[in-house]
């Protein structure tokens, strides 16, 4: 493997950040997607600066984090960053060795926890997410009920 690898950009264009606590919130705009980022996966994506290598960010995050100095640990927050499109030109080296989530569990079991994590949900539209009200009509299926100005079913 070739550790001289350089990170990707990450993403920054129409995305909205947060930090709380030890994750990192992020809704992106274009997508209607809201990702949740663990510690790992937030560390690996603010390392993604065009200039920073694997095994830098690995040493990194070993020193920063305390957990294990792993460059499969990078390689495979790359390829979820990527897959929720967080990443700009982002193309997998070939001489990259990337191991499974499996493989590293197994590998550093007790410091499992520490295996990059992305959680993601997509938002709805503002059309699903709208509601009947009375002022404008109700749903088909629906009547207003004037004790209360709402739109209750038939």
């Amino acid at each position: 493997m070739k550790n001289s690898t350089v990170l990707p950009h990450a993403r920054t264009k129409d995305l909205v950040i947060r930090e709380l606590g030890d994750e990192t919130l992020i809704y992106d705009l274009a997508n209607d997607q809201a990702h949740c980022l663990n510690e790992t996966a937030a560390f690996v994506w603010k390392s993604c600066d065009g200039k920073t290598t694997a095994a830098k960010t690995a040493r990194d995050m070993g020193r920063v984090l305390r957990v294990p100095a792993d460059i499969g640990v990078v390689w495979l927050a790359l390829e979820q960053l990527e897959r929720i499109d967080l990443l700009e030109n982002y193309r997998k080296p070939s001489d990259a060795h990337l191991v499974s989530r499996r493989d590293l569990m197994l590998k550093y079991a007790p410091a499992a926890l520490a295996l990059p994590v992305i959680m993601s949900i997509t938002a709805p539209t503002a059309a699903q997410a709208a509601s009947c009200v009375c002022a404008t009509g109700c749903c088909p299926g629906f009547r207003c009920s004037f004790s209360t100005n709402t739109c209750v079913p038939n």
